[in-house]
């Protein structure tokens, strides 16, 4: 029987940690997963301990001590693509990494593995990529023993980030426009990945070592698409290659959207990185014994099913349910305002006239601050509810005071439930992981 230990794995309620965990756990090993909101992960994995915790704080070692008490192996699976609401790069990726190290060395820890990534690839002046360098070199001059792994793109069974973009791409109806279609991309299987950290656990990869992970094939962008297309049983689709200047806008909103606590997979950053494409690694090894699954081996093991396409489809059409949320409630606020008296009009036979003009203008500012609010991730989900639950006081009121328009030709009443609708499958579909 091989040795069992206890092993901390931070970002494990991400699409690679969580893998990860799940198999050391089935191999034995005691895990212990931390994340910033572990609670589904909790009541999912109750087999793993779970800790809350936000690398943004852990800057000094003192942070990391009551952490790694009682641990072996610490697996750094966490990350962010790019600085935003709640990612600070520099933060989390290097500063709380070196407190890390200086605490794994004090403790004694045997063996720190490194999630990283091909740190000198195009995009390697992002703050992604040179925070994820800095950490690299600390790690590896620390002293600890350590081993680093860099993993190419990875696909699994799950998607997160621009694994469910590429998803979403491949179920674009018509023909599909990718900029930078011909750009490679090199892929590993997320199951090879969590086999070389189970391997590295257990000593079968030489610590101190760096190793390159990425299938034995040549593929380009347009490639991976079409072959997400096929596994979702989609019949082949026109790539339209774009130039790639065209990507600038959608990236320049995506860092928006990026302010405002969303995590969208076409920020600059991505854009940068897909721009000169990513390697199969030429920083590393290879481990050795390895053979790694090719993209269409890796989709093979787990075969799509309705749910997959449901997801590919609905992917990129959330922003734009938001949006148009959004819109239609700033606008059904605002438009009053250009004639508050006639807005204000079918409430004078029911109240005093201090009374209509407070309602009037309270109902707008209601409904501009919820189209504002739900643009702020961390308030959408709340502000979709307050949608639902005003929409529903409106119809209420408006059917005891005017019944009647509910058979007005241009239904104002009726169009409000299309809207509740539109809030409901926003919140349905709003978590990613």
């Amino acid at each position: 029987m091989s040795q069992r230990f206890s092993v901390l794995v931070l970002g494990a309620t991400g699409f690679i940690g969580s893998v990860i965990a799940g198999r050391l756990r089935e191999e034995g090993h005691a895990v212990t997963g931390l994340g910033r909101h572990p609670d589904r992960a909790r009541n999912q994995h109750p087999d793993i301990r779970w800790l809350k915790a936000d690398l943004n704080d852990l800057g000094r070692a003192a942070d990391w001590a009551p952490l790694l008490r009682g641990q072996d192996i610490v697996v750094n699976c966490a990350g962010a693509l790019q600085d935003g609401l709640h990612d600070d790069l520099a933060a989390a990726q290097e500063r709380a990494m070196l407190a890390l190290y200086e605490a794994a060395k004090q403790a004694g820890l045997r063996l720190v593995i490194q999630i990283s990534a091909n740190t000198m690839d195009a995009g390697a002046e992002t703050a992604f990529l040179s925070t994820k360098r800095a950490a690299d070199r600390a790690l590896a001059s620390s002293g600890v023993p350590h081993i680093i792994l860099r993993p190419a793109v990875v696909i699994g069974r799950n998607a997160f980030g621009g694994t469910a973009l590429l998803r979403s791409l491949s179920a674009l109806p018509g023909p599909i426009p990718l900029a930078y279609a011909d750009s490679p991309v090199a892929t590993v299987s997320v199951e090879d990945v969590a086999t070389c950290v189970a391997r590295a656990v257990t000593g079968m990869i030489p610590a101190d070592g760096d190793y390159d992970l990425a299938a034995a094939e040549d593929m380009s962008f347009r490639d991976l698409v079409t072959l997400h297309r096929a596994w979702l049983g989609l019949p082949p689709a026109r790539i339209l290659a774009l130039p790639g200047f065209l990507a600038g806008p959608v990236s320049a909103l995506a860092d928006l959207a990026g302010k405002l606590g969303w995590r969208s997979a076409m920020r600059s950053t991505a854009i940068a990185v897909m721009a000169g494409g990513v390697s199969s690694g030429r920083q590393g090894a290879v481990p050795a014994g390895m053979t790694f699954m090719k993209a269409s081996q890796a989709l093979a093991r787990h075969p799509a099913g309705v749910q997959d396409l449901w997801f590919a489809r609905l992917y990129l059409l959330k922003p734009l349910i938001v949006v148009v949320l959004s819109i239609f409630w700033m606008l059904s606020g605002l438009i009053p305002l250009v004639d508050p008296a006639g807005a204000a009009s079918f409430l004078r036979p029911f109240m005093p006239v201090a009374a209509v003009w407070f309602m009037t203008f309270a109902t707008c500012a209601v409904d501009i601050a919820l189209g504002l609010t739900v643009l702020y991730r961390p308030w959408t989900r709340r502000a979709l509810l307050g949608m639902l639950i005003v929409s529903a006081a409106y119809l209420a009121g408006g059917t005891i005071l005017t019944p009647g328009l509910w058979l007005d030709p241009l239904g104002p009443f009726v169009k409000v439930l299309p809207s509740m609708v539109l809030a409901g499958v926003a919140i349905a579909i709003l978590e990613e992981r």
